[in-house]
């Protein structure tokens, strides 16, 4: 079974309703590693509904949580916001300043910039969850019940903490961080409780009362997290390894939630996504790469297949380079392929079926349209590729691809896809090995370097390029009679081929290249490099 339909069979044994969580604190862009855990949300609440429950995805968006340091992307001036809640500071603006204007004018807060943009993204995928705003929560009283209980049971939350994370808490500590005299959560010393007031003295000398039921204030977040599965009826929550880890905060979280008066929802703790040769994705470091940024370059059917494709527990390496290509070649080949045909074969091994099964489930949960399947775009990610070097005009694709036959008309999805294939091929992500620079006239350096042997190529080229058919088999068989007029073996025709035709020494399969040029421009260019070399 693939794994969101075994977190699927674990939800039925709970019942036939459920809420799916997923949450994020909007404290930096959202990267693609936050994808992963909302994707990975949303699978399982899609395999529910397949399964014949009701499921519901959420996004809890933790607002209530303060700035905790000034990152590199904001300006100095934001050191007096440290410490206050994301969803009550002004937004940065382009250059990193608190915008006030707009703040004061439209309650444009830190929160929603950094959210909107992701919310955007996540349209894009397919996913639209119901928001939960945790600053709200908090002001209408929805934590109130819960931080009550932890107040006036503060021990019994205090062994519970300290004995399964296995770390002391100090002397001060309580349940409840109340706001200071200027709306800060640090720096206070509590002063007395009775509920629903928690007294303090703040490091500026002032002292007041924050009240439980306003919302002035929040629980820490070991507290935080298991009172939200409450009130918001939460079953079930996949969460990165830091959380699931032993005496993390689940653990401690599954203690203090039947305290609170309620079940733990059942866990899934899901491996990171890492950038490929950068480690982990880090909003405040800068080692990221943004859902609007990798769906300019990765067609969303195939962002979603790379976590659909992958057991939460395996750790997803982000390749925007050849590995990008390779996982939408695979992605291209499953797509074409009839796996309930397939099935029906009585000499499948149990392995092979296993393979399928979860090959054809892992397809369905990449459709954008959960009613959907995603379909092979006719067109493979390469040769799109090459395309798209070798013809800037778009209309000049779809008539090669006409030409050739591979499609009658382009698709939405293939148009689609184009555009984003434009967008990465001028990004840096772009993998040099399949980056075209076809030259416009004979790079005189490259040709000087070639040996005596290799400009007899150009010389033979002259001739067996002009009359080849033009087609891949035909310029591949072209440069092979070439090498033989020449008296040369196939690695220096190629040599000569790539200085003649790139400029380099190396570089993409050439024959498929050229097929796609206009055969009287690739004979004028042979034919002055012939000029040159002979």
């Amino acid at each position: 079974m693939h794994w969101s339909d075994v977190m699927a069979g674990r939800l039925a044994e709970r019942g036939q309703r459920h809420i799916i969580a997923t949450g994020i604190t909007p404290s930096g862009e959202f990267h693609i590693g936050h994808l992963r855990e909302i994707l990975t949300g949303d699978m399982i609440a899609r395999a529910a509904r397949r399964a014949g429950m009701e499921a519901e995805l959420v996004f809890v968006v933790d607002n209530a949580d303060p700035l905790r340091k000034v990152y590199p992307f904001l300006d100095p001036s934001y050191e007096a916001f440290i410490g206050h809640q994301l969803g009550s500071i002004p937004a940065p603006d382009a250059d990193g300043k608190p915008d006030w204007k707009r703040f004061n004018e439209e309650g444009w807060t830190y929160g929603d910039h950094f959210l909107v943009p992701f919310l955007a993204a996540l349209k894009q995928i397919g996913v639209i969850p119901r928001l939960l705003p945790n600053l709200e929560a908090y002001r209408s009283g929805k934590f109130s019940a819960s931080a009550r209980i932890a107040c006036d049971q503060r021990e019994q939350i205090r062994e519970i903490v300290e004995r399964v994370s296995g770390r002391e808490l100090p002397e001060s500590w309580f349940p409840w961080q109340p706001l200071d005299s200027k709306g800060s959560l640090d720096g206070l010393t509590i002063t007395g409780y009775d509920y629903p007031l928690v007294h303090w003295t703040d490091s500026h000398g002032e002292s007041g009362s924050s009240n439980i039921e306003k919302g002035e204030g929040k629980l820490p977040w070991r507290l935080d997290w298991p009172a939200k599965w409450g009130f918001n009826s939460i079953t079930c929550e996949p969460f990165g390894k830091d959380h699931g880890a032993a005496g993390g905060s689940y653990d401690t979280g599954k203690e203090i939630a039947v305290l609170f008066g309620h079940e733990p929802p059942i866990p899934l703790t899901y491996e990171w996504i890492s950038l490929r040769g950068q480690g982990a994705m880090s909003s405040s470091s800068g080692n990221t790469i943004g859902p609007i940024e990798a769906l300019q370059l990765v067609p969303p059917e195939i962002l979603r297949f790379l976590v659909a494709n992958s057991k939460p527990s395996k750790a997803i390496e982000f390749d925007t380079g050849m590995g990008l290509v390779n996982l939408a070649d695979e992605f291209e080949r499953l797509s074409a392929r009839d796996f309930d045909e397939e099935m029906k074969d009585d000499s499948l091994s149990r392995r092979k079926r296993v393979q399928l099964e979860d090959a054809k489930v892992a397809l369905e949960l990449s459709a954008i349209d959960e009613a959907g399947r995603s379909g092979a775009a006719s067109v493979s990610f390469r040769h799109l590729a090459l395309l798209a070097q070798v013809k800037p005009d778009d209309m000049a694709v779809w008539e090669s691809l006409q030409s050739s036959g591979a499609i009658d008309q382009p698709t939405s999805q293939l148009v689609d896809r184009l555009s984003r294939m434009r967008s990465w091929i001028e990004s840096t992500h772009f993998p040099d090995d399949m980056r075209v620079d076809l030259c416009a006239e004979p790079d005189v350096a490259a040709l000087e370097a070639l040996s005596d042997a290799q400009r007899r190529v150009i010389t033979a080229l002259k001739r067996t390029i002009e009359a080849a058919d033009w087609t891949v088999d035909g310029i591949t068989a072209a440069f092979k009679v070439a090498g033989e007029e020449a008296e040369v073996g196939m690695r220096d025709v190629y040599r000569a081929s790539y200085a003649l035709f790139m400029g380099a020494e190396r570089g993409p399969r050439l024959a498929p290249i050229l097929s796609n040029c206009d055969q009287s421009d690739i004979v004028s260019l042979v034919n002055q490099a012939s000029a040159l070399t002979s």
